[in-house]
């Protein structure tokens, strides 16, 4: 019993440090490496025209919805419908760890991508519809996190992704599946 009380103490520390990592992570808004990458863009492109404008309006649409459905899909959707989320699971507490986070980044990047499509005026009028249902996703990280979470609550998580992607692809800017790095998921 006694070699058990080290590994505790890990694992409690490794549950409450991602939990403080998480909490920032979601009240920061963009990451610093975001925020860094995003300033050289801006430098370096200056559009010149309206279209212009727009073309960058929809690739970045594309980039954070493409980085929110490949976290949603990788570490939420995918190990929910593989029973992974379930008590007494091997490696649940890790699965529900990774599903907080990818919570959290998944919504930050819907914001973003929101934000995005208010450069184009056919993304935008596409993507308006959503607002609400990426507003009612903000707490399904912490549900995730905690391990109550249930079945509605991950459909309407894969709802609000594909009508993102749908709004996109009928606006000329398709989204496709892009799985963060580690890095990016915990916003390093």
């Amino acid at each position: 019993m006694p070699s058990t009380l080290p590994l505790r103490r890990i694992l409690a520390a490794v549950v409450l440090s991602t939990a403080i990592l998480v909490s920032t992570t979601a009240c920061g808004g963009e990451t610093k490496s975001a925020r860094n990458s995003l300033t050289a863009a801006e430098a370096s492109v200056s559009p010149s025209s309206s279209f212009e404008k727009q073309k960058l309006a929809k690739t970045r649409f594309v980039a954070n919805a493409g980085l929110a459905a490949g976290a949603a899909y990788q570490w939420i959707v995918k190990p929910f419908k593989a029973g992974k989320f379930k008590k007494g699971t091997k490696g649940r507490t890790f699965a529900l760890v990774k599903a907080g986070l990818a919570g959290a980044f998944t919504y930050n990047r819907l914001k973003a991508a929101v934000n995005n499509a208010k450069g184009d005026p056919l993304l935008s009028k596409a993507v308006a519809p959503l607002s609400s249902g990426i507003d009612s996703l903000k707490n399904l990280g912490s549900k995730l996190r905690k391990g109550d979470a249930t079945d509605a609550d991950v459909g309407m998580f894969e709802n609000v992704i594909n009508g993102v992607k749908d709004a996109g692809k009928g606006a000329g800017a398709e989204v496709k599946d892009q799985v963060p790095s580690a890095s990016q998921l915990s916003g390093g």
